[in-house]
């Protein structure tokens, strides 16, 4: 059974909500935007709440405690050396995170550079224990392992043909991704 928080009336000033967000940050790095979102839920109900949160986002960004930029540096080289992330799942999960895109395409890229995706794709895979597909469904289950790790359909593609998988799979495993995109673009656009 699942305990709920009693949602406490509690009024913060600047000290105390600022109180609140160091402790937010000594737990793990945050975003602006994530740590927004943790403060609006404390200050929701009071009628300077976002005065005084963009005081204390302020604040903490002369201090240095709160950096975007930095934030996705860390975030994107520890992705790619020791999770072995593709580029675009690394971009997925900063865009969720609220971070601005030039930051994202600035930091990634610089984490990114010189690194050759089909090689990192087949680290991921060694990582995963992932083996050599035997049949056409283990090889759609690769395919949509690498295509969720952030990877390009070029790379997977190149990863697999290296494994002798046939051309005909292939195809229809790449027809499949952009299928998918194309509604999932659709979605987005509603």
């Amino acid at each position: 059974m699942a305990f709920r928080r009693s949602r406490s009336t509690k009024t913060y000033d600047a000290e105390s909500l600022y109180e609140y967000a160091v402790g937010a940050l000594s737990r793990r790095m945050r975003t602006v935007a994530e740590l927004k979102r943790l403060m609006r839920e404390r200050v929701r109900l009071q009628d300077n709440g976002n005065e005084i949160m963009e005081a204390v986002v302020e604040r903490l960004k002369q201090q240095r405690y709160l950096n975007d930029t930095q934030y996705a540096t860390t975030y994107s080289h520890y992705r790619q050396e020791n999770e072995k992330f593709g580029r675009m799942r690394v971009v997925q999960d900063l865009k969720i995170k609220g971070v601005h895109p030039d930051v994202i395409e600035k930091t990634v890229g610089e984490a990114y550079s010189g690194v050759n995706e089909e090689t990192l794709a087949r680290k991921f895979l060694q990582k995963k224990r992932t083996k050599k597909p035997k049949d056409q469904k283990e090889t759609a289950r690769v395919f949509r392992l690498l295509v969720r790790a952030g990877f390009s359909s070029r790379s997977i593609i190149k990863v697999l043909k290296s494994w002798d998988v046939e051309d005909e799979t292939l195809s229809a495993l790449e027809q499949e991704r952009e299928d998918s995109e194309v509604a999932a673009q659709a979605e987005s656009e509603e």
